[in-house]
């Protein structure tokens, strides 16, 4: 039972009564059979930085994994709900060939941080560099859409949920206070410019030619430049100011 599944982790996990009840199952089914036989070995259970002995390992039971199943690589493995058409595949395999066991085999750590370890090496979306401008504008706008849910935006921008995660919390955290310098002048006046083309051109599409329809020629009614305007999205692109801000200097 549950009280008996934390007394035997608390020899190997002393932190255990601050985790979940579900974790402490899920733990009980996949780690407590391993960490008892890693015990009679003299191996204790480690946590923190992974070695360069730990990540061969993980590759090795990867590479292992791929070979007897013959599922195509390590990200469809991995990351199964990127290939929805093969994902049913996927999992079917990977639960008649033991996945849990066969990625934990040989490393005295609890499954679940082998798990998000195997993830972090074989994401292509953690080689990806640096932020371009253009992304992190991206990124404020699904944010202000989405909210928190980083797993659907991994799947917008092909960054791991970790990276959009940190890069979001960098971005707030250069947010300015102060007096506005004119460089955000200029970039706010241009991000309202645009949305407001944009709002023009989509409301006379349907009326006229496309010939007539661009934007340089249409007419601005005065209270476009200040009527429900989208401001998370000019929030975005100005990317120093929260859009309260932006609003208040408009």
């Amino acid at each position: 039972d549950l009280d008996s599944a934390k007394l035997e982790l608390e020899e190997f996990i002393p932190h255990v009564k601050n985790i979940s009840d579900n974790s402490i199952r899920k733990m009980a089914g996949r780690d407590l059979a391993r960490f008892k036989r890693f015990k009679k070995q003299g191996i204790a259970v480690k946590f923190g930085r992974f070695t360069k002995k730990e990540n061969d390992q993980i590759q090795k039971n990867i590479e292992e994994f791929l070979l007897v199943t013959g599922i195509e690589n390590a990200e469809k493995l991995l990351f199964s709900y990127r290939y929805p058409e093969e994902q049913k595949t996927i999992q079917r395999l990977k639960a008649e060939h033991q996945f849990c066991e066969k990625l934990s085999e040989g490393i005295p750590r609890p499954w679940r941080l082998i798990y998000y370890r195997a993830r972090k090496i074989y994401d292509p979306n953690n080689y990806k560099g640096k932020y371009s401008d253009e992304e992190k504008e991206k990124l404020l706008r699904y944010q202000a859409r989405h909210g928190n849910d980083w797993k659907k935006i991994s799947g917008m921008m092909s960054r791991t949920n970790q990276s959009l995660a940190r890069k979001y919390s960098e971005i707030k955290s250069a947010v300015n206070y102060g007096p506005w310098s004119h460089e955000e002048v200029q970039k706010l006046v241009h991000a309202v410019k645009e949305v407001i083309r944009k709002r023009i051109e989509e409301e006379e599409a349907d009326f006229l030619p496309s010939s007539e329809t661009s934007s340089e020629h249409l007419p601005i009614e005065p209270e476009k430049l200040y009527q429900n305007l989208p401001w998370t999205e000019i929030e975005a692109q100005v990317g120093t100011r929260y859009w309260r801000q932006c609003k208040q200097k408009w």
